[in-house]
């Protein structure tokens, strides 16, 4: 009877260590982790975590499931890590229309760029042979919308300029800075550091009249003439009515080359415009005449406008490009043969300031 009443005990105890081992080694489902957030559970409280892996392994082991008390310290939460949830993203707060108008206009401002030639011709298309609309400064300051393929840039005003004349201004102040007082709505502060010197760059305007400069001996400087004024100075000359004054001061606004000297050269070279040279092949200033064969080595050209732009860039190039700066010294290599040339040429530059 003993020995019954101990195997029956055995077996009991069998039973359950069996089930306080299963139940103690039970997972939640991962489904579980994800969708609930786990709080640790007080003291003696009754886990609320499901009892279907528990249910399902009595079921298989015909044994009636019984529920499972699990205190902080249990195995079974410890094994389960709380994942946080991530945070929420930050509210974001559509700025005020008036903001974006802002914002769109500072993205649209146009550039500043500063005049480097000592007078720069505004033409009305961007091309050299386009009538010009007005003449600005070295160091005027421009407000440039565009640039087209040709280089030239296209003012905020109208007209255009050739882009090797300027050059792009740094922003002295920033457009915009954003000060955030709300995380809802932002506000913006505008600065309008330099804006004076802003509005003086936005308008070009015309040069008031002035005296033209004085002639001087060197040959790389200002003439302060205009078409005007070498137009009248053409007067009574067979250069007169060629179109040869945008020509001239545009050697003078590329290379620097004096508008007074460049006249001066071409009245002795060409007979104020009456040589043989200056009829036939539009040459003023006997341009590769070489002794022994002048007229045949001699260039021709086009135009009498061409000629005075290839005497400005082998002048630029040959002369003034390798220290020749002064007439006496272009004198040397242009004209060796003609100790008077300096002085003719020099003559002619005064007497046609004279006429001014």
């Amino acid at each position: 009877m003993r020995k019954k009443l101990n195997q029956h005990l055995f077996v009991y105890l069998l039973i359950l260590s069996l089930v306080i081992t299963l139940g103690m080694n039970v997972q939640p489902l991962n489904n579980t982790i994800e969708n609930h957030v786990l709080d640790a559970p007080e003291k003696n409280e009754v886990s609320t975590i499901s009892n279907e892996p528990l249910l399902a392994t009595a079921q298989r082991s015909s044994l009636t499931p019984i529920p499972i008390a699990r205190t902080s310290m249990s195995p079974a939460i410890s094994a389960i890590a709380v994942i946080p949830a991530d945070p929420p993203p930050a509210p974001t707060a559509d700025l005020p229309d008036s903001t974006k108008e802002e914002t769109a206009i500072a993205e649209e401002l146009v550039h500043t760029y500063e005049v480097t030639a000592f007078y720069l011709n505004v033409r009305t298309e961007p091309n050299a042979k386009s009538a010009i609309q007005k003449v600005v400064k070295q160091a005027t300051r421009l407000e440039i919308v565009a640039e087209t393929e040709n280089g030239w840039l296209q003012l905020q005003s109208g007209g255009y300029i050739h882009g090797g004349y300027a050059k792009k201004v740094k922003k002295e102040a920033s457009i915009l800075s954003f000060s955030v007082t709300d995380t809802r709505q932002p506000t913006i502060e505008i600065q309008e550091i330099g804006a004076e010197q802003a509005l003086e760059s936005e308008t070009i305007d015309e040069l008031p009249d002035e005296e033209p400069t004085e002639p001087t001996s060197i040959v790389e400087s200002e003439s302060g003439l205009t078409e005007e004024h070498i137009a009248k100075i053409f007067e009574g000359t067979a250069l007169s009515g060629e179109d040869l004054e945008q020509a001239i001061l545009e050697i003078e606004e590329e290379y620097g080359i004096n508008a007074y000297f460049t006249i001066a050269v071409m009245k002795l070279e060409s007979g104020n415009g009456k040589s043989r040279l200056a009829k036939s092949k539009n040459n003023l200033f006997g341009l590769n005449a070489i002794d022994g064969d002048k007229y045949n080595k001699a260039f021709s050209f086009e135009t009498k406008g061409d000629s005075v732009r290839k005497f400005g860039q082998l002048l630029a190039r040959n002369y003034v490009g390798k220290g020749l700066t002064t007439i006496e010294k272009v004198a040397k290599k242009y004209c060796p043969a003609n100790s008077k040339w300096p002085s003719l040429v020099k003559s002619i530059m005064k007497s046609d300031y004279r006429k001014l």
